[in-house]
This record gives structure tokens, sequence and C-alpha cells, in this order.
């Protein structure tokens, strides 16, 4: 397969921060929306986007305790949504668009990581439902606002996407449940929407990346066992996280900070990044399992990616290019 991913040479890398990103950008008089917009890298996202000039609706499932973690951030405002309920989806989703405003930026930053075995909506597995299905929903519900704002969209992808790819025959594991294999097989999802939204919504204006933030101390580990955390060298047996394992929040979210603002990527989308850069193909996978830099084939492959949004619209009863 003929591949676009490969450096741009932006200048950037792991260590660069939201603020090296966003240097000498104004956005003043752009509207950004970012899920997950009031903890962590949703946190950081809205607080580097807001003081650079855009308004930020950061969206939350827990309104009164967003509008606390973002107080004292000019010009940020607070949305409810729960991403695991299509009703709450589709009532933001309306919400939004009754007020007229287009959408100029989009960041999919919410999401869980290998959490245990639960079911959503009609049964599907909550890692799949929460990270894709839920802003695959959304983004196809507030169509008209970002195609009137000529958007770019982001959606928060991961180095785990390597763990799995799309499960054709059992996307919501309802033959065995591994949660890691879940977590990858989310975060390919999240990866080949980008792929396929590009595509639909390049005529429009609108262009859509995914990227990798890194290894981040967040509360997105909150299901991570601390033996598990210990056994990956995450921390020490006195629970004390190193330091050198991790990116701090500014680094973490600069990726995707750099993927909605920067003017290098004019005219391309459809990309994965990481470290303030597109990334290139990944390496053959190691023997041991382990991740390594870039994106495999199948997280950036357009077939893919047609026929994820085939099952995705099947499956929520959406799709804004029917």
């Amino acid at each position: 397969m003929t591949t676009r991913q490969r450096k741009i040479g932006s200048g950037f890398g792991a260590t660069s921060t939201t603020g090296d990103v966003l240097r000498g950008i104004d956005l003043g008089g752009r509207l950004a929306i970012v899920t997950g917009g009031a903890s962590g890298l949703g946190l950081e996202t809205t607080r580097a986007l807001a003081e650079a000039g855009a308004h930020v609706v950061a969206l939350a499932r827990r309104p009164e305790e967003a509008e606390e973690a973002v107080k004292g951030i000019d010009g940020v405002e607070v949305g409810e949504l729960d991403l695991a309920d299509l009703d709450s989806v589709r009532g933001f989703a309306e919400r939004f668009l009754a007020s007229g405003r287009a959408v100029n930026l989009m960041v999919n930053n919410a999401g869980v990581m290998a959490c245990p075995p639960a079911r959503v909506g009609p049964g599907w597995e909550a890692q799949f439902a929460i990270n894709h299905l839920g802003h695959y929903a959304l983004v196809n519900l507030l169509w008209p606002a970002i195609a009137d704002g000529a958007a770019r969209v982001v959606s928060l992808s991961s180095r785990g996407h390597q763990l799995s790819g799309i499960r054709w025959p059992d996307v919501h594991f309802t033959g065995g449940y591994d949660k890691w294999q879940a977590y990858g097989q989310a975060k390919t999802a999240n990866a080949l929407f980008a792929v396929h939204l590009d595509a639909l919504g390049e005529d429009a204006g609108v262009r859509a990346f995914s990227v990798h933030p890194g290894v981040v101390a967040t509360s997105l580990a909150r299901h991570i066992p601390r033996e598990e955390m210990i056994a990956n060298g995450w921390m020490d047996e006195e629970g004390a996280i190193d330091p050198s394992a991790f990116k701090t929040v500014a680094q973490g979210a600069a990726t995707q900070v750099w993927a909605a603002t920067s003017p290098s990527l004019a005219g391309m989308g459809g990309l994965y990044c990481e470290d303030g850069d597109v990334a290139p193909p990944a390496p053959p996978a190691p023997a041991d399992g382990a991740l390594t830099e870039g994106v495999r084939e199948h997280a950036c492959d357009p077939d893919q990616a047609a026929r994820l949004w085939a099952l995705s619209a099947g499956l929520t009863g959406l799709d804004a290019f029917a």
C-alpha cells in the first residue's frame, strides 16, 4: 500500500509542549470543541487553545466538576456530554446546532483505557463504544457546523493501536474479553475514522487527523492495577512514578494541539501524527510485542477505514454523508 505517512520536518519533537506548537499562532475568532476538555490532556488542550484566543467548548460527563476545573480560563464554556449514551450525544449536538455557531477546531480527546468488561447502549463493548462510536456519532450530528467552519477534526488515537486491528467478526468481544486488545481495537478505530472522515470531508474544507500523545500519567490509567504498572516499569515498588517514562501533560497534549492548528498541515489530512509531526510507517512488529514508533498499516488503510465507517453507520443509525 502506498503511504502518505512520512515526517514533514515540523521542527517539533517528543519534548515539545503546547506552548511551543502554538507560538505565534492567533486563534482569535475561532471556535473549538474538546471532548473530555476539563481533565488531563483535554484540560491542557482547552487551556492552550483558549490562551491562543479560541473560544473553547469543553465537554464533560460531569459539568459541575468541569466548571470548577476550567475556572479562571477565559473564553471557555462547558457542555454536558456522555459518549456512552447516544441520547446525550444527540442532546448536545441539538443544543449546539441551535446556537447557529460554526466549529473551526474539534479535538476528540475523551476516552477510556483497559477498563474491566462493560457494555453500553444496546450491548456495545465499552471501549469501542466510548472511544469510537460516541465520537463518530458526535461528528456526524455536528456535521453542518463542522462543514460551515471548514474544521480540523483531530481524534486521539494511541500507539496502542498496534495491539489490535478491527476484529471484524466480533468487534464487541462477545466471544471473550481482553482489555488491551479492546483498547487496541478502539485506538485503531480512532485512526481509521480520521482517514475516512478526511476523504469524505475534504471537498467541504474539513480535514481530519489522528494522534498518539505519548505516555502521560493521567487518570486515563485509573483501571490499571498497581502490580501491572510496576511490571510495566511505570512505577517502583513504593508507588513512585518514574518521570523518565512519561511525558508531561503539556508535552502529551502538544501533538493534538499541533494537528488542530498548525499551518504546516494545510492541504493535508487523513494522517496519523506523533511527537509533533506526521508519523512514519511503523517497522515490523518486534518478536517481544513491544510497541514502536509509527503507524501500522491496519490503522491507515483507506479500505479498512471505509468498512469501519459503514459498520459505525449501521450500529448508530447515523451517517451525515448518506
